[in-house]
């Protein structure tokens, strides 16, 4: 499995470009190098009312999802305090998860505890 990396502005508006030539999103994918569903996905999710397809407003949109999408919790070592003490009282996973939630600005599942 290759390495993830979101499109970059530059590569929206070689899409635009070739869109209004008239590519497929095949021949648009291998010419931006990336997979062709990478292409689909981002038309699909970008795609504007009038079914065109505008790389600025792409950009945007894309930029807005990024910084609304849910970050990663980092085990801190204050965390793992935490979580730790849970433990020692018998505490569930599941219970320390929700009392997190509740009581602090962590959020993580029962699973990753």
């Amino acid at each position: 499995m290759g390495i993830y990396k979101q499109l970059t502005q530059e590569q929206r508006y070689h899409i635009q470009a070739l869109l209004k030539t008239g590519h497929n999103q095949t021949e648009i994918a291998q010419e931006i190098g990336v997979h062709k569903s990478t292409i689909s996905r981002e038309i699909k999710r970008n795609i504007q009312p009038n079914n065109l397809y505008r790389a600025k407003t792409a950009n945007m949109w894309a930029r807005k999802r990024r910084f609304h999408s849910k970050k990663a919790v980092k085990m801190t070592p204050e965390l793992i305090q935490i979580i730790e003490a849970k433990l020692k009282e018998d505490w569930s996973p599941e219970q320390i998860s929700g009392w997190l939630a509740l009581n602090t600005s962590y959020r993580i599942s029962h699973s990753q505890i």
